[in-house]
């Protein structure tokens, strides 16, 4: 099993082959980032011309010109950029052709759901993996995620293989070459649970792009404007994957949900929450490794103080909104995690959930959670050792003092001294 993984070129990347060919590649394309160029990629890739009501383009408008706009993003970045909102786009048409040619699908409840919500970097995927273990929930790998919809003009492969699941995986084996401590930080395999807000990108709105990309702007915008259409969005694209295999009950989870409780239970008003809690020091430390270390093809330079900046207050809004939103949570459907208390008794946690949800954990549930612990062992990929004096030139004290508010309401252990 892998062990202790250093990052400490954070600030001066040394590029490995397959980063230097990717960045040379960029350099020598040009990619158009404009909303028509990629309303003209998903109508050539799907035969589709109907992308439903326009107000998306504003939005998207915003997410491009931003991009472009940043001379530090390199061509690969580019690149990617508009790979990801072509895809979007691609599926928010196929979405739509779907809709239209089977409307009762606007008819499929979706019903308490159990969500987990929670700071990134906290337990939250580790969590709802656990959870999506137990075959009676509907989870959504990440392969579904990213193309939920398939493309009518793609036939299943050889074997019945999903050619949505080959992109998906084809993509992981590109991300491992070109980022190897990745999947030490967030496994991405298509098989993997992944977060519904996926399925807001689409409709061109969440806080998906911060994770990626340097969008100060686009932060701005989204967190200016209501977000309850968009979660409305997402939960008919539920529906779709409801309709296409359905179970009784979803398990569901995201970090962005903390900052959007209002409109999270406006869209699922009979949900059982589960909301985790960590030292967020140790949430920032590990969410600014890891989107510097991504940095490295992306941009032309990693600027690690620009990113302890921007992570240290975004994450303090997250739990501030959190704060000021804890209330609208129903106390007899909310189960609190402690960080330290999940990793020292897995079981007791998913017994207290289970219970709050009332849903029975069978002998059955407990052999199919206990068969993927055992395939997914923590620190399967290797553990980041993580310095924010060395590489981000502050003190764990000075990262905490961003969070006084939560920590005098939360009683989480603290990690990092």
């Amino acid at each position: 099993m892998p062990g202790e993984i250093h990052i400490d070129d954070l600030a001066s990347p040394v590029l490995n082959e397959v980063q230097r060919m990717a960045i040379e590649y960029g350099e020598s394309r040009h990619t158009e980032l404009s909303v028509d160029a990629v309303r003209e990629e998903a109508v050539a890739r799907t035969g589709l011309v109907d992308f439903g009501p326009d107000d998306f383009r504003e939005r998207l408008g915003l997410q491009l010109a931003e991009m472009d706009a940043d001379e530090e993003r390199t061509g690969i970045g580019r690149m990617m950029m508009f790979g990801d909102c072509a895809r979007y786009a691609a599926n928010r048409l196929l979405i739509r052709d779907l809709l239209r040619r089977h409307p009762e699908i606007l008819e499929i409840p979706i019903e308490r759901p159990v969500i987990v919500v929670g700071l990134p970097r906290s337990g939250t995927t580790h969590l709802v993996n656990l959870l999506a273990a137990d075959t009676r929930f509907r989870s959504m790998p990440l392969w579904e995620a990213y193309e939920p919809v398939a493309n009518p003009n793609e036939a299943t492969e050889v074997g019945g293989v999903d050619p949505r699941w080959t992109r998906c995986d084809r993509a992981w084996q590109a991300m491992q070459a070109a980022a190897p401590f990745v999947a030490a930080m967030h496994p991405m395999e298509p098989d993997h649970v992944h977060e519904e807000i996926e399925l807001q990108l689409p409709d061109f709105s969440s806080y998906n792009l911060e994770w990626v990309a340097r969008a100060p702007k686009w932060r701005d915008h989204y967190l200016a404007h209501d977000q309850a259409p968009h979660y409305a969005y997402m939960k008919t694209v539920l529906q779709i994957m409801q309709w296409h295999r359905p179970r009784e009950r979803w398990v569901l989870k995201s970090p962005q949900h903390l900052e959007q409780l209002g409109p999270l239970l406006a869209t699922f008003p009979d949900a059982t929450f589960v909301v985790t809690h960590r030292d967020p020091v140790a949430v920032v430390q590990s969410t600014i490794t890891m989107a510097c270390y991504g940095a490295r093809t992306g941009y032309r330079t990693t600027r690690p103080e620009w990113y302890r900046d921007y992570w240290t207050e975004r994450i303090g809004r997250l739990l501030d909104a959190s704060l000021r939103d804890r209330h609208l949570l129903p106390s007899d459907r909310t189960v609190d995690v402690l960080f330290h208390d999940y990793m020292a008794d897995e079981a007791a946690v998913l017994e207290a959930v289970y219970q709050c949800a009332g849903i029975e954990l069978t002998g059955r549930a407990r052999a199919e959670i206990a068969a993927y612990q055992e395939a997914h062992p923590r620190g399967k990929e290797g553990r980041v050792v993580y310095d924010l004096r060395r590489d981000f030139s502050t003190t764990p004290d000075e990262v905490r003092s961003r969070f006084e508010a939560y920590l005098g309401r939360v009683d989480v252990r603290i990690e990092v001294r």
